[in-house]
C-alpha cells in the first residue's frame, strides 16, 4: 500500500519526536519516499543529519532559506506530497494549524497545502486534556485532519494518562490505513459509543466507567474502510474520530431517537453501554441531605432496548446488526444468550473484569455468531476495530455475492 507513496513528515518539537526516526525508516521498509521537514523546536530533540540518514533526503527547516526556496518553495514543498504527517504533533503546532497561522516552514507548508494532513499528537496528558487543545482537535478534524492516538501510559513528565505519541506501528498502520483498499465504499454504518447519563436531578446520574475508545475506534475502523459512518456518542472524554459524522447525546433515549435518525444503513455496530434503567423521575432541583431524614428512595424505569429495536426493525433494519455484550464472568455463554434475546446478527462478548478491559487501551473479545465462537486473543482497541471492520466487510460481502 505504501510502495511509492510521498510523505511529507513534518517532526514538531517534544520528547518523542526521536521516534520520528524510527518512523521514518519503517515507512521506508514498505516502499514509501519520506521527505523530512524539521521545526525549531523539533531540532532541539533531534537532529537533521538523523533524519537526513535515514530518509535519503534532505531535510527542510527554513522559511527563509534562499537555496531552499530556489530548490523547491514551500508551496511546492505543502503539494508534493501524497500525504502529509506531523508526529509528534504538539499542543502548538495542533493549535497553530487551527488557527491557520503560518509563522515558520511547518505551519505555512500545512497551510498551503491541498493533500490529506493526519497528525499524531504527544503531549503532556493536562495539556491534552485542556479544552483548548480539545476545541483545537474538533476544529481541524471537522476540516477532515485524520488522528491517530494518543495512547496513555507513563509520560517523560512523569505524570500518568492520556498524551503519549501512538506507537510507531500504529501510526505506519493509519497511514497504510490511508492508502489501503476500502471495500465498503458505498456503504453505510451506525456506530453506538460510550455510556449514557441518565440524571437523578440536574447534578447527580446513573452512569458506567464506559471510556467509548473502542466504539470510536470501530468507526474510525469502518470510515477507514470506506464507509460513510455516523458515531453515536454518549458522553466521552476522547476527540471525535477523524472523516465520522458524529451525533452526541446523553440518555438512552436520545440515543435510541439519534440511532433512528441515521437509519437506513448497511451496518448498525451496537457498541454503547446504555444504561438498563433510568429514574423514573427527574427532580428539576438538586436533592438535598436533610439532616436525620432517610434517604430519598429512587423509582426506577426501564430504558428503550436499543440492540433489539434495531435488530427488529422489518422495512429498514440494517443489512448487518452486531451487538456488544460487557460481562463479569463467562462471556461467551451470556453473549450467546444475548444474541438470541437481541436478533442481531452478531455478538462481540468481552469480559470486564479482564484487567485494562474497562476504560483501557486493550480487549479480549469473542465473536459469537450462529455458526459458532471466534475467540481473538488480548489486542489494542484499535487492532480489535480494525480487524471486526474487515471482518464486516468480508461478511457484505459474501452476501452481496
Amino acid at each position: 500500500m505504501l510502495e511509492g507513496k510521498r510523505i511529507l513528515l513534518v517532526v514538531a518539537g517534544g520528547i518523542a519526536a526521536y521516534k520520528a526516526l524510527d518512523l521514518i525508516r519503517r515507512l521506508r521498509e514498505r516502499g514509501a519516499h519520506v521527505r523530512p521537514l524539521l521545526t525549531a523546536a523539533g531540532a532541539k530533540f533531534v537532529t537533521p543529519l538523523s533524519l537526513a540518514a535515514l530518509a535519503g533526503e534532505k531535510v527542510y527547516s527554513e522559511l527563509f532559506s534562499l537555496t531552499d526556496e530556489s530548490e523547491m518553495g514551500h508551496i511546492r514543498l505543502a503539494r508534493e506530497a501524497d500525504l502529509v504527517v506531523v508526529a509528534p504533533a504538539t499542543a502548538d503546532i495542533l493549535a497553530k494549524m487551527a488557527a491557520g497561522l503560518a509563522d515558520d516552514l511547518a505551519t505555512t507548508a500545512l497551510l498551503a497545502t491541498t493533500q490529506p494532513i493526519l497528525v499524531a499528537p504527544s503531549m503532556n496528558v493536562r495539556m491534552w486534556e485542556h479544552p483548548a487543545t480539545r476545541a483545537n482537535l474538533a476544529t481541524l478534524q471537522a476540516r477532515g485532519v485524520q488522528v491517530v492516538g494518543p495512547g496513555a501510559g507513563d509520560l517523560a513528565c512523569g505524570e500518568v494518562g492520556d498524551g503519549r505519541l501512538a506507537d510507531v506501528t500504529d501510526i505506519v498502520d493509519a497511514i497504510a490505513a490511508h492508502f489501503g483498499p476500502r471495500p465498503l465504499a458505498g456503504r453505510s454504518a451506525l456506530v453506538t459509543s460510550g455510556p449514557t447519563f441518565e440524571p437523578l436531578d440536574p447534578v447527580r446520574f446513573i452512569g458506567n466507567r464506559s471510556s467509548g475508545r473502542q466504539g470510536h475506534a470501530i468507526a474510525q475502523a469502518l470510515a477507514d474502510l470506506g464507509a460513510a459512518t455516523t458515531l453515536v456518542s454518549g458522553p466521552v472524554a476522547i476527540p471525535d474520530p477523524a472523516g465520522v459524522l458524529v451525533v452526541h447525546v446523553n440518555t438512552a433515549r436520545e440515543m435510541l431517537a439519534a440511532c433512528e435518525r441515521a437509519l437506513p444503513s448497511d451496518i448498525a455496530v451496537m457498541t454503547a453501554a446504555v444504561a438498563d434503567w433510568r429514574p423514573d423521575k427527574e427532580s428539576t432541583r438538586k436533592l438535598k441531605k436533610e439532616k436525620g431524614a432517610a434517604p430519598p428512595t429512587v423509582v426506577l424505569a426501564e430504558n428503550p432496548d436499543i440492540l433489539r429495536t434495531i435488530a427488529g426493525r422489518g422495512n429498514g433494519r440494517p443489512q448487518l446488526v452486531i451487538g456488544f455484550a460487557a460481562e463479569t464472568g463467562d462471556a461467551v455463554a451470556h453473549g450467546r444468550i444475548k444474541l438470541a434475546a437481541k436478533g442481531c446478527d452478531w455478538i462481540v462478548a468481552n469480559d470486564v473484569t479482564e484487567p485494562g478491559v474497562l476504560g483501557g487501551d486493550e480487549n479480549v473479545v469473542h465473536i459469537i455468531d450462529k455458526a459458532g465462537v471466534d475467540s481473538w486473543p488480548r489486542l489494542p482497541k484499535r487492532e480489535v476495530a480494525a480487524r471486526l471492520a474487515l471482518r464486516i466487510a468480508r461478511q457484505l460481502d459474501g452476501s452481496a455475492a
